[in-house]
């Protein structure tokens, strides 16, 4: 049995609008959703990309006033400050009705992204549609790593491979203005958004084709690939709850172990690289051993895997050998301090070679 909606048909206050919101969100679902920023017990923290509720009782009251808060909103077009500044102000029956709405699709699942069209990634405000992955705050550890080994000083070519939203291509670009950096996508539709997100922020190097894998990257040319692809395993029960039910399933699976596109990656990159440019994935929390022979199998050296804020292994980067013994390209460089400041020794994992 649902809870009461979060509004009626006539004229109400924002302060009893969010009341009856917050008591529709608290109500327990059918489907239990992750929590909103932890891990997935999986090899992937894809299943935990939206604001959902989860089973504490401080944190569902929590999550469910700040849901509140973003979808009415989202309804009225005003900011959350000012929601807060004017609880006694009325809400008129269309505005209260379209409230209604978004409340009982995010009670069924959906999404807030979806449902506000935006998401924040690296400080930027991103557009996201059904079309794209959400991005997820995971990400922003692959986007430290490549700027970890692009000098802000020299010019550098940089491919992300499945960009989605952009999110990737577009935070790079911004941080490494005198980078190119081209995004690719097999969706048209996630190349659109991309591009509109890239033309938006300001992004003017930055663009995107719509293609797969790395059919679109001219060979020894690039000084960095870098991608967040699909690593989710078919089959993968968390595919059936929470947000992650809404979300395109082409940009979350990738075959039986989740690594199908992981080992082709590793596979084609390489040869796209320009000599001592890198090779840069994300991947799942138990998924980096793979990750890290696929790359040795392919002759990339200097490899070292990342670890996010939850200690897990999340980004492994691997590079072709400078042409000339002992040379180093101005491109894609790190000097020690940088080194030390971006890859904490005490949390990386490193082949020797």
């Amino acid at each position: 049995m649902r809870a009461a909606p979060a509004t009626v048909d006539r004229a109400v206050t924002v302060g009893r609008a969010l009341a009856r919101a917050r008591t529709a969100l608290e109500a327990p679902t059918g489907t239990a959703p992750d929590a909103a920023s932890g891990t997935a017990p999986n090899a992937t923290t894809r299943m935990a990309p939206d604001a959902t509720r989860a089973t504490a009782p401080d944190t569902t009251r929590a999550t469910a006033r700040l849901e509140s808060e973003i979808l009415l909103a989202q309804a009225l077009g005003w900011s959350r400050t000012r929601l807060l500044a004017y609880p006694d102000a009325m809400i008129d029956p269309d505005r209260a009705r379209r409230f209604d709405r978004l409340v009982e699709r995010r009670r069924d699942g959906e999404p807030i992204a979806y449902l506000t069209g935006r998401r924040e990634f690296w400080s930027l405000d991103l557009a996201v549609t059904p079309d794209t992955l959400i991005p997820r705050p995971e990400t922003e550890h692959l986007v430290e790593a490549v700027l970890g080994v692009v000098s802000a000083d020299e010019p550098a070519t940089v491919a992300d491979i499945g960009t989605g939203t952009g999110a990737v291509a577009v935070a790079i670009g911004l941080e490494r203005p005198r980078a190119f950096v081209l995004g690719s996508d097999r969706s048209p539709a996630a190349a659109e958004v991309a591009q509109a997100n890239a033309v938006r922020l300001g992004a003017g190097n930055v663009s995107f084709v719509v293609a797969d894998a790395c059919t679109a990257m001219a060979p020894g040319r690039w000084s960095v690939i870098v991608s967040n692809p699909p690593y989710v395993a078919e089959g993968d029960p968390h595919l059936a709850t929470g947000d992650v039910r809404f979300e395109p399933r082409e940009a979350l699976v990738a075959g039986p172990l989740g690594l199908d596109m992981l080992e082709a990656l590793a596979r084609q990159g390489p040869t796209r690289l320009a000599c001592g440019g890198w090779l840069a994935l994300e991947h799942g929390a138990e998924q980096g051993p793979a990750v890290r022979a696929f790359l040795v199998r392919a002759g990339l050296g200097a490899i070292e895997t990342l670890r996010d804020l939850a200690g897990h292994e999340r980004v492994t980067l691997g590079r072709r050998s400078p042409a000339v013994a002992g040379a180093r390209s101005t491109a894609t460089r790190r000097d020690d301090a940088h080194t030390e400041r971006v890859f904490d020794p005490g949390r990386r994992t490193s082949v020797a070679r």
